[in-house]
């Protein structure tokens, strides 16, 4: 047996289908035990390590009180960027009414954790069901289904006990799943813009996006987590009315184009065509009867003096504009 510094003890694994057993003297210092085993774990290079509920036998803490410390310290490990070796972290828990107190645990840590790149979640299940090398970026537009196996391994007096926890287990996964559909024709007009937000919703939430293009209208279907589901079908329903939106616009500014046309003096004493999107402000503020309205020229801010058809730059210098009705042909 070796024994370390930090107050415990690590024998071979006998009959137990591990290389090493490491032996703790449990006290109220949960935390600070298994990140000290963590670290151990490291330091030898291990690959994984199993832990039991510590603390909730003989030195009876409550189970809460234990899920709390330990995932903290998992948590706070997992986190350090210069992990290299452990990659797979389990906590075997025998009995059955302390996996509510644990994952009640991992969901009130992940709630209080949303505004992070890599969700906390998909970085505790990396440390529990094994790590997977980054894969390499993909030019494709097409989303890539995020796919987590995970096996649990169930320990019970009886097949009936067995049995029970499973359907157990099922039930409580089906209840936290959700799927939403939104189908839309704009959607088949979404491009590379629309196409990397959805994929950083998809990174940072706990749902898969699938975009159904061949269908008819086109459609986004969200599955995975309830609460995630509904925040990204409503950023979705967001995307999708702005496209509508600027598609409107665009229309609009189209056929204006063909009746109104405004014009702004450029270089060598000829006029250049504002674009279309300006041209149906700067017209509708005119009909709107307002006397000036900001526009952009080359990227320059100018404010338009709409009654003498001026545009003044912060400088102070100024350009001539041109209002040409062009189905009368008049100025």
């Amino acid at each position: 047996a070796e024994q370390s510094q930090n107050g415990f003890i690590t024998t071979q694994g006998g009959n137990l289908l591990c290389s090493k057993i490491i032996h703790l003297i449990t006290n109220n210092q949960v935390k600070s035990q298994v990140s000290k085993v963590l670290h151990e774990c490291e330091q030898r290079m291990y690959k994984s390590v199993a832990f039991p509920a510590i603390g909730t036998g003989q030195a009876g803490l409550s189970s809460a009180k234990v899920a709390d410390e330990m995932l903290d310290a998992i948590v706070e490990f997992a986190r350090q960027k210069s992990v290299q070796h452990l990659q797979a972290i389990k906590i075997v828990i025998f009995q059955t009414n302390m996996l509510t107190d644990f994952y009640e645990s991992m969901k009130k840590r992940e709630d209080s954790d949303t505004s992070t790149t890599e969700s906390w979640l998909s970085m505790f299940k990396s440390f529990f069901w094994g790590r997977k090398q980054p894969s390499e970026k993909k030019k494709s537009l097409i989303l890539e289904k995020k796919v987590n196996l995970v096996t649990f391994q169930i320990c019970g007096e009886s097949q009936e006990k067995v049995d029970a926890t499973e359907s157990w287990i099922k039930d409580l996964i089906l209840r936290e799943q959700f799927e939403s559909t939104i189908s839309d024709e704009a959607i088949e007009n979404f491009d590379e813009t629309q196409f990397a937000i959805l994929e950083n919703l998809q990174r940072g939430k706990q749902v898969t996006i699938e975009i159904l293009n061949k269908l008819s209208p086109p459609q986004i279907k969200i599955s995975g987590i309830s609460r995630d589901v509904c925040s990204v079908s409503l950023q979705v329903q967001d995307m999708v009315h702005q496209i509508k939106s600027t598609e409107e616009e665009q229309s609009k500014a189209e056929l204006l184009y063909n009746l109104v046309e405004w014009r702004y003096l450029g270089s060598h004493d000829s006029f250049v065509a504002f674009d279309k999107l300006t041209n149906m402000q700067l017209e509708y503020a005119k009909r709107a009867k307002k006397t000036h309205l900001n526009v952009k020229i080359k990227k320059k801010n100018y404010r338009v003096d709409l009654n003498t058809l001026k545009a003044t730059d912060d400088q102070g210098k100024t350009k001539i504009l041109q209002r040409v009705t062009k189905d009368e042909g008049k100025w």
